[in-house]
């Protein structure tokens, strides 16, 4: 199973790519999207837009793991986090993937157990899991790489209860 997962941000959108067979994880590819900061903001959601679009094309993931927003003290910046969130669940839809939306404290605990780990911790145990020599970075495809893990684990768990029953 191949899947995407998103940290949606207006300045810096990170993505990762996971491949999961049986209960092990491999890192494709990942990275970040960077609109420039010049451009009007409806510019920048049409660069995300299409650049998750061509990560679609290109690796054909069966699911796309997005983080869930998180309660922002300026409305303002609530706000756009929704709108660029919007633009990847146009872009997965449009495309046909289902998307599944995950909690930051439930990402953080599904990769390092605690949901309030911090993003040293989080990276380090991306660079474990997926068996990587390095550190993920941005610090954005990171917590994107998490998300995957975060759902891979859930779509695991919701397989064993079916299968349970």
């Amino acid at each position: 199973m191949i899947l995407l997962g998103i940290d949606p941000g207006t300045a810096v959108t990170g993505w990762g790519v996971i491949q999961v067979e049986n209960q092990t994880h491999e890192a494709l590819d990942f990275g970040a999207i960077r609109p420039a900061r010049a451009m009007k903001l409806s510019d920048r959601y049409h660069v995300i837009f299409q650049a998750v679009k061509a990560l679609i094309e290109k690796f054909s993931p069966e699911a796309i793991a997005i983080e869930t927003q998180f309660t922002h003290k300026n409305m303002q910046s609530a706000l756009k986090l929704a709108m660029c969130r919007g633009v990847v669940i146009v872009a997965a839809k449009d495309a046909g993937i289902p998307i599944f939306e995950y909690a930051p404290t439930k990402i953080k605990k599904a990769v390092t157990g605690r949901g309030s780990a911090d993003k040293s911790q989080v990276k380090g145990m991306i660079r474990h899991l997926l068996h990587l020599s390095e550190d993920p970075t941005p610090e954005d495809a990171a917590d994107a790489l998490a998300c995957a893990i975060c759902h891979a684990h859930a779509a695991r768990f919701s397989e064993l209860i079916t299968n349970e029953v």
